[in-house]
């Protein structure tokens, strides 16, 4: 059922309800109200005739004794005087003495001939009035009065309809034209939808469905980019690769040798290069990486400085100690992320001076107790790079002249620190060198807390 006929329903019933139970109560109070007018009219009359045969002169009643006074009709109203001794002293009608006769005081339902009538007997100074309506004229009166109190009602209930129909189909017109302009859209059409001319209720709709679209542009853009990188970034090696596998078809001895390890060489950087791109569309695609194992900072340096140095023969300046949080970051992306930033100081750095590894806490703004970051300090003392290059660090495939990689080591950290709230800065320390700023986010209330120090 759709929204419309829904509403229309909805209120419509709603609305014939309350009209109907409006109306029924307003014609039964209408019902009530006119028979008690009526009966007060029929009384009123009694009473009238009661004060009008107690002022007739003397003559009258002795022609009453010889024969009944004949009272002048009134149009639907039918009356009858009796003496004490029950003589009929006065009448308006001869023929309906059954009706008119004395009875018990006050109103009652008297049927002769198959018509029924609404009498009323009333008492005073030993006459009896009798007063008699006939109840098919009331029914018409009554019919005729309903008639023209339903008739309002009915016209209102079908205005109110009317203007209901068209109020609902009015206001649901905006979500027609979000349809009809959704559907009419072309499919590679990202572009957000207009809220011009929307309703106030319709807004936060139309802000999910942008929302929703800038989403699905975000997943377009970065598999389209996938595909660009992954194209231009792999036709070197492999043209490298296939050029040293002919050669080493060509040539034997040493100069075989020498071709095939090339081309090893090329399917390893190939290698890497596709796993690094694999890696960074995981992480800008927002996959999931958490696989439950806790991201301790201790254990996470550890196993960073494994990868990159498994022999142990780098030279390495870092603490006795290390803090005993918990990052608020999956274990292998955090590991990922600090071993991208030794690799790329150790390949930068000076080989005679250690790489530093340190990390930063800002305890004092914490209040003694545990942060909501730390800031691992990465810094080498190689060449360094101008304040210009400083900002491309991050970018893709960026990288000088004069260096080797893929160039994607460092937007995989920076794009890792962005996803989980964190930063990734470069500074040019004074002394030289280059120094990589990783801040990431620590998992509250987890780990031993801020006692221990850390050996710098």
């Amino acid at each position: 059922m759709s929204l419309r006929t829904r509403l229309l329903l909805t209120l419509g019933l709603t609305l014939a309800l309350l009209w109907g139970s409006a109306a029924a109560w307003l014609l039964r109070d209408l019902h009530d109200q006119f028979v008690a007018t009526l009966d007060q009219r029929l009384a009123q009359s009694a009473r009238m005739v009661s004060g009008l045969m107690s002022q007739l002169p003397e003559e009258a009643w002795l022609q009453a004794d010889q024969r009944a006074l004949s009272i002048p009709p009134i149009e639907g109203l039918a009356c009858q005087v009796h003496s004490p001794r029950g003589e009929i002293l006065a009448r308006t009608h001869t023929d309906l003495e059954n009706i008119l006769r004395a009875g018990e005081r006050g109103h009652s339902y008297r049927e002769a001939d198959g018509v029924t009538w609404r009498v009323f007997v009333y008492e005073r100074d030993g006459l009896t009035i009798t007063t008699a309506d006939r109840m098919d004229e009331r029914n018409l009166l009554l019919r005729d009065v309903i008639k023209v109190a339903v008739v309002p009602f009915l016209v209102a209930l079908l205005g109110s309809l009317v203007a209901l129909w068209f109020g609902v189909v009015r206001g649901l017109a905006p979500l027609n034209r979000l349809r009809e302009s959704l559907s009419q859209r072309h499919p590679d059409a990202m572009e957000p939808v207009s809220l011009t001319g929307v309703p106030t209720e319709i807004r936060p709709l139309i802000d999910s469905l942008n929302a929703l679209l800038g989403r699905v542009h975000g997943a377009f853009v970065r598999e389209q980019r996938f595909t660009n990188d992954a194209a231009h970034e792999m036709r070197t090696p492999l043209t490298a690769t296939r050029t040293h596998l002919q050669v080493a078809q060509r040539v034997e001895g040493e100069s075989a040798r020498v071709a095939m390890a090339h081309a090893e060489e090329g399917v390893v950087r190939l290698s890497r290069t596709l796993d690094q791109l694999l890696l960074l569309a995981r992480v800008e695609g927002r996959l999931g990486f958490d696989d439950g194992e806790p991201s301790r900072i201790e254990e996470v340096i550890s196993l960073a400085l494994w990868d990159t140095d498994p022999e142990g023969n780098a030279k390495i300046d870092a603490p006795a100690n290390w803090p005993e949080w918990e990052l608020a970051v999956p274990r292998e992306l955090a590991i990922t992320a600090l071993r991208n930033l030794i690799e790329n100081g150790l390949r930068h750095g000076v080989s005679e001076r250690p790489l530093i590894l340190d990390t930063d806490t800002d305890t004092e703004s914490a209040g003694g107790q545990q942060p909501a970051s730390i800031t691992f300090r990465i810094r080498d003392h190689g060449p360094g790079v101008d304040a210009e290059s400083l900002g491309k660090l991050t970018g893709r495939f960026w990288r000088t002249s004069k260096q080797c990689g893929s160039g994607l080591g460092l937007a995989i950290v920076g794009a890792i620190a962005e996803r989980f709230g964190g930063s990734l800065r470069f500074a040019c320390p004074d002394g030289g060198g280059l120094e990589a700023r990783l801040t990431l986010p620590v998992r509250q209330g987890e780990g031993g807390g801020g006692e221990q120090q850390i050996v710098t």
